[in-house]
């Protein structure tokens, strides 16, 4: 109970005389603020749920786009399969073929619910890392930016790891390789896939898989490494020229100003014919145009969203296959990538 105070006149007390009088006292106030803050709890909890269910969906719609977009990859790279197998498909002499051609280097596919890119990259682009003579291998390292001594010291440790271990007794970079932590030994056998080149001695990430370089504009462009240059399924004697890596061409033996001219030009059209590679003079015997039977697809795909718009999700996904002229199968994959690099 509050008691409250008042002053009064009264016939039995005299003037000015105190009267004390009592009422029961009110808790609104109190209840108010306890609403309000309960109120503003109860928001609190609901912007939070409501957070978590709109990133919560978000999750989930971005997840189905790389889904959708990992089987447009993959169906773009049995469709080139396809398309490769059936060649020009009846186009005449001097026509664009109506499925593809060796001197195709792209093929762009679509499809109901996406698109989806190809990078067609015939293995006669890159150079063989199991038969290429130490002085190509030289070469193309320093082509690729590496300094004299590091590229000598991995050029010998690539034939040391390559070379049969039939001598007596540890290599000097079998001792370096037992001192690593993990300790492991070289292989003294052929490359069986490329990333083997990480573990030799002298060889960076950046060397082997590229780096970002500022060109004459100030923006960053991709600059690509020792991967992209060599193949356990390669060659040594003539490269692709709508696909081979300018390091690669520098390496065997064209000049600054014919490796730009030949970007330059691809660029905007490949090479289609022979003739066209005449004008490079003799270093024209180490250029060719087209594979042999080993290829590799990169397939870049997108998919639409349900309003028809291209989704922010793409997918990468890159097969190397060898062609098969006659028996059950047309081709082999010889390896798969279900997440590659594209630029």
């Amino acid at each position: 109970m509050r008691i409250r105070l008042t002053w009064g006149m009264s016939p039995d007390l005299p003037q000015h005389a105190c009267i004390v009088r009592s009422r029961p006292a009110t808790r609104r106030g109190g209840a108010l603020l306890a609403v309000l803050w309960l109120a503003a709890a109860l928001s609190a909890i609901a912007f939070s749920l409501a957070e978590t269910v709109r990133g919560e969906a978000e999750r989930a719609g971005t997840a189905l786009d790389g889904a959708r977009a990992y089987y447009l990859a993959t169906g773009a790279i049995e469709r080139t399969l396809l398309y490769m197998q059936w060649g020009g498909g009846g186009a005449a002499p001097g026509q664009l073929p109506r499925y593809w051609a060796p001197w195709m280097n792209r093929l762009a596919l679509s499809f109901p619910t996406g698109e989806a890119m190809v990078e067609i990259i015939p293995e006669s682009s890159k150079l063989n890392l199991n038969s290429a003579p130490p002085e190509a291998l030289l070469l193309l390292l320093l082509a690729l930016g590496a300094e004299p001594g590091r590229a000598e010291e991995i050029t010998a440790a690539i034939v040391d790891w390559r070379s049969p271990g039939l001598r007596v007794g540890l290599t000097p970079f079998d001792h370096y390789y037992l001192s690593r932590s993990p300790s492991f030994r070289s292989r003294h056998a052929s490359f069986e896939e490329v990333e083997e080149l990480l573990l030799v001695r002298g060889m960076t990430p950046e060397l082997f898989h590229g780096t970002y370089e500022r060109d004459v504009q100030g923006r960053l462009v991709p600059r690509g490494g020792l991967k992209d240059c060599v193949s356990i399924f390669g060659t040594t004697r003539r490269f692709n020229v709508n696909t081979a890596h300018p390091a690669l061409l520098a390496a065997a033996g064209l000049s600054p100003e014919m490796v730009r001219a030949i970007v330059e030009t691809r660029a905007v059209q490949p090479f289609r014919t022979a003739e066209q590679l005449a004008s490079f003079g003799p270093a024209a015997a180490r250029l060719g145009i087209g594979g042999d039977s080993t290829y590799t697809l990169r397939a870049t795909a997108r998919p639409r969203t349900l309003d028809g718009k291209p989704s922010d999700v793409r997918r990468t996904v890159a097969a190397t296959f060898k062609l098969v002229p006659s028996g059950d199968r047309p081709h082999t994959i010889l390896r798969w990538q279900d997440s590659a690099w594209a630029q």
